[in-house]
């Protein structure tokens, strides 16, 4: 059984319980668009009472992202993307964040 470059690196503490959970926060953010735009709403019609108004669109946000959090499945997920990153960024030397997909000019 051959193992994968992905599998070889070793992550340090502040990748698997800072970094990748951060990037499962980004992730779950957009996995849960439609709450969390429903909460903005919400808080942009009520002002000062959202607090009173917004329980159930809170709730369900809540709920959403929860569930991405304590999915292993999705930090595997978040943490190979991580790792692929970081392999790039060696290669590289360029950021993810400053990386743009190149479009081949003869198409």
């Amino acid at each position: 059984m051959e193992v994968t470059k992905t599998e070889e690196i070793h992550l340090r503490h502040v990748e698997t319980d800072v970094l990748i959970p951060k990037m499962m926060r980004e992730k779950a953010k957009i996995r849960c668009a439609d709450r969390v735009e429903a909460f903005n709403h919400c808080c942009k019609e009520s002002g000062f009472f959202m607090v009173f108004k917004c329980r159930e669109e809170n709730a369900a946000l809540k709920d959403c992202l929860t569930q991405h959090y304590k999915d292993p499945e999705f930090f595997e997920i978040c943490k190979q993307e991580y790792i692929q990153e970081k392999m790039e960024y060696e290669k590289t030397g360029i950021p993810a964040k400053n990386r743009q997909q190149k479009i081949p000019t003869s198409m």
